[in-house]
């Protein structure tokens, strides 16, 4: 072997062993195992043209067994790089056991609003740990062929709607709204925390609940109840017993005009049903009042605070946090719209007409999940029990904002 061969075999070597120390794979812990596909073909695609040299693997797990799995693997030093993060305690009892990085240094965490970026942070604000990445709309979905049929606009007034409800009852060709108490947490999620925020001012009011300075037997706190009370004559006969997917397919089967919605039914609704469809927020008592909607924080993305990765985790990280990434997840998921500052052109009429709320509505979250729900009795539990019982009748308003005041203050410091 000559020296010439040999030296050029000895640097080829260093080369190519200084190429692939530089190739680090990342590896991303999420529940979204539906979303396999679009991270696959789609988001890892774009950010690893971008990034040569960072490979990026999407490793979910089922839904109901991610907590689980999630911290049995950080606890054997065996979870990937990229946490996907759930909104508010469960994050936030990750980043108290030093799980996931304060990542409030990054140049993009100024792409996100106070509102956006609070399901991922301590309650003084001081360190944000979850790039925000998704949040689900309430409002109401519409068959718009049932109301071009009956000759219906669509309401923005309380006056409106129930007008609209009444008109649609006295056809009877459709059942004027479709759900059902018997799983309770739609009558909760769909129900008071879709409407209440026009009561209670949303952000404003949440935010007093959680400081003292308001509380669950207000005025502004029980009339998203005796709302609530109203619904029962317009969700059909046996609605007691009907259960989510028995609402989902009354709607989409073209038997129910009105559907009290969360965004994330978009792409379902689309695929199921024949009709067009429509949505609007949540009436306000009088034309011209402040909408406020629940906008509520979702999905967002953290750093292992033990990754080997760290460097290149927060590049992706970075770009998880620009308007590209907003634009190609939001667009690949249609319902689950970006948290991003930077406005996003959705190609899902639907989608694109409840985003388009954020324009004209101020944004909130659901009342029971930010520090509310830590305790017993759970807040965010007793108001689904609560809400369908307001529905059905078997408890009033007052007493059922009662019975929530009273559990909540029974643990809760500020509220005692």
């Amino acid at each position: 072997m000559t020296k010439t061969f040999r030296f050029a075999l000895l640097a080829s070597t260093l080369l190519g062993g200084a190429a692939s120390a530089q190739d680090v794979t990342l590896t991303i812990e999420s529940w979204r195992n539906d979303d396999l596909t679009i991270w696959q073909d789609t988001i890892i695609p774009a950010f690893e043209a971008q990034n040569p040299g960072i490979k990026v693997v999407f490793a979910p797990t089922a839904p109901a067994e991610y907590n689980a799995a999630l911290n049995s693997k950080l606890a054997a030093g065996s979870a990937g790089d990229l946490i996907t993060c759930r909104p508010f305690d469960a994050s936030l009892e990750l980043y108290n056991q030093g799980h996931l990085a304060d990542l409030s240094g990054l140049a993009s965490m100024a792409n996100f609003s106070p509102v956006a970026k609070s399901a991922w942070q301590t309650d003084d604000g001081a360190a944000t740990f979850c790039v925000p990445m998704a949040s689900v709309i309430h409002g109401f979905i519409y068959n718009k062929d049932a109301f071009a049929e009956l000759g219906l606009s669509v309401p923005t007034t309380r006056d409106e709607f129930f007008a609209v409800l009444d008109a649609i009852k006295a056809d009877g060709t459709y059942i004027p709204m479709a759900m059902g108490t018997n799983d309770q947490w739609e009558a909760a999620t769909m129900g008071y925390n879709n409407i209440g925020p026009n009561y209670w001012k949303g952000e404003e009011g949440r935010l007093a609940l959680i400081k003292g300075e308001q509380k669950l037997t207000d005025p502004q706190w029980v009339a998203p109840f005796e709302e609530l009370a109203r619904w029962k004559d317009y969700l059909g006969d046996g609605f007691e017993a009907q259960t989510y997917p028995d609402s989902q397919n009354l709607f989409t089967l073209g038997r129910a005009a009105i559907y009290p919605a969360g965004s994330w039914e978009i792409s379902g609704f689309n695929a199921q049903a024949q009709f067009a469809m429509g949505a609007f927020p949540p009436p306000v008592a009088a034309a011209g009042d402040t909408c406020y909607i629940s906008d509520h924080t979702d999905i967002a993305i953290g750093l292992n605070a033990a990754s080997p990765n760290a460097d290149a985790a927060k590049k992706f990280l970075e770009w998880v946090g620009s308007a590209e990434f907003a634009t190609m997840y939001a667009n690949a998921l249609p319902g689950f719209f970006s948290l991003n500052s930077t406005p996003v052109e959705m190609q899902d009429p639907l989608a694109q007409e409840f985003v388009s709320w954020r324009g004209k509505c101020q944004s909130t979250i659901r009342s029971t999940y930010q520090i509310l729900s830590r305790g017993t009795p759970n807040l965010e539990n007793e108001t689904w029990n609560a809400s369908a019982n307001v529905i059905r009748g078997s408890e009033t308003p007052a007493d059922a904002a009662k019975r929530l005041q009273d559990g909540l203050a029974s643990w809760y410091e500020p509220q005692k």
